[in-house]
């Protein structure tokens, strides 16, 4: 039987969530918020719509695929290992990060001249509590399970999915049952993960449509009222230096950690870039790490990293591998003190930055991220956290697209590392659960 003929390059995924993209630049531009509330409501209802799915099947797609992965391993030794080894890289890729935030961030200083009003209150941003470390230690233990769930808490889920597959490795016969329910249960997963994923251009057209809309509604900015595209373009190009100064930090990080550890890994830039681009164009658009994960896996599994493996590294990173969001902590904190005209010294920065080193692994849990983050330590560091937060948000959207990518980029090639360190990276058989998939 023949293959099926290749799509047109027009209908292709990634063609399409680019389109997507374009559209919902130019209309959110042609439809302001306050102009054309209701073209607003329908383009934030793509969005939440698409959001909400992605959410729906996070938890039973990580439960089943983390169980099976660990119950077919069967070797607690060996789960171990590569739990050591994980947590290792990614602690000091994390702090790797956090330097190059301090160096671009002391070298460019992309808060010189940014507006910023002490008398502002970032809403309740600012006001929420960020976990310390034995908190954050704490919580990766399960207690309710179900609740966990419920509220899109990965990190305990990813704990008992562990839990559970060891123990169907230890129960020989008897787990063979709830095996066979998990791995049927995985198969559906992916499927429908599949039907989820067909929708993806109408969300990213969503997503953006809402965010620029809501921008060119119109923005004080010392005292002037600028509306329409006027606004838009006025407040990006407001902000430049320091969007510009956090995606060249960004690429930095990629060009110099990144590109060098795949080469060490033997795997070709080209290849790993191709095999990620999808998932890294829905972070981008949607600036949601959850909304990349699904394809993710999928897309590393196809790229040579046995499911098993990136079942267990991927959700692991998305807790403690948040490589973008980890840099932009220190890199947002030091452009606060800046616009404030405020100095820290060598030995202050140094102690922030170890700050942010623990409570960087706590980011995931906390409503809001990297903000509640940098308004709990610029607090510490007699810096004005509230005004620098409110200063954050107006550009905050463009900035988390960028930093979310290269959370699932470092994600990504976590996988591989892990893979090619436990020395089963393109050595085992292609997962069978999407035989169909494949031959698309």
């Amino acid at each position: 039987m023949s293959a099926p003929a290749p799509r047109p390059w027009w209908r292709s995924g990634t063609s399409l969530i680019f389109f997507g993209l374009a559209l919902g630049v130019l209309l959110g531009g042609f439809f302001p918020q306050d102009q054309h509330p209701q073209v607003y409501n329908l383009f934030r209802f793509f969005s939440k719509a698409f959001i909400a799915l992605i959410k729906g099947l996070i938890v039973p797609l990580l439960l089943s695929t983390i169980v099976v992965g660990i119950a077919q391993t069967g070797d607690l030794k060996a789960v171990g290992r590569m739990g050591a080894k994980a947590l290792f890289y990614f602690e000091a890729v994390t702090t790797v990060a956090l330097g190059v935030g301090l160096l671009i961030a002391n070298t460019l200083r992309p808060g010189d001249g940014l507006p910023l009003d002490a008398t502002a209150h970032a809403g309740d941003v600012a006001h929420q509590h960020a976990r310390d470390g034995w908190e954050i230690a704490l919580h990766m233990f399960p207690s309710n399970v179900v609740q966990h769930a419920a509220e899109g808490d990965i990190l305990p889920v990813v704990v008992f999915a562990t839990l559970l597959g060891l123990a169907l490795a230890r129960a020989g016969d008897a787990g063979r049952a709830a095996f066979t329910f998990f791995e049927s249960f995985a198969k559906v997963m992916f499927r429908y993960t599949e039907l989820v994923m067909t929708l993806t251009p109408l969300g990213v057209f969503g997503a953006m449509g809402y965010n620029i809309s809501h921008m060119a509604a119109g923005h004080v900015v010392d005292g002037v009222l600028v509306k329409g595209w006027p606004a838009v373009f006025y407040l990006l190009g407001r902000y430049a230096r320091l969007v510009g100064s956090l995606y060249l930090s960004l690429f930095v990080m990629f060009a110099f950690v990144f590109v060098p550890i795949l080469l060490a890994c033997g795997v070709r830039v080209r290849d790993f870039l191709k095999a990620i681009r999808e998932p890294a164009l829905t972070a981008f658009s949607t600036a949601s790490s959850e909304a990349a994960l699904p394809r993710l896996l999928d897309e590393m599994v196809r790229f040579g990293v046995p499911r098993r493996v990136a079942g267990f590294v991927i959700p692991t990173g998305y807790s403690f591998n948040l490589d973008g969001s980890t840099l932009y902590l220190v890199f947002a904190s030091l452009a606060i003190a800046q616009a404030a005209h405020l100095h820290l010294s060598v030995t202050q920065q140094i102690t922030m930055v170890l700050t942010f080193m623990l409570s960087s692994k706590g980011v995931a849990g906390v409503p809001r991220a990297t903000l509640v983050i940098i308004a709990g330590t610029c607090a510490s560091y007699g810096l004005p956290g509230e005004a620098g937060v409110a200063m954050l948000l107006a550009v905050d959207e463009v900035m988390d697209m960028a930093r979310t990518t290269l959370n699932v980029t470092g994600n990504a090639l976590a996988s591989v590392v892990i893979a090619r360190w436990e020395g089963v990276f393109r050595s085992e058989p292609a997962d069978e659960a999407q035989p169909e998939a494949r031959a698309a």
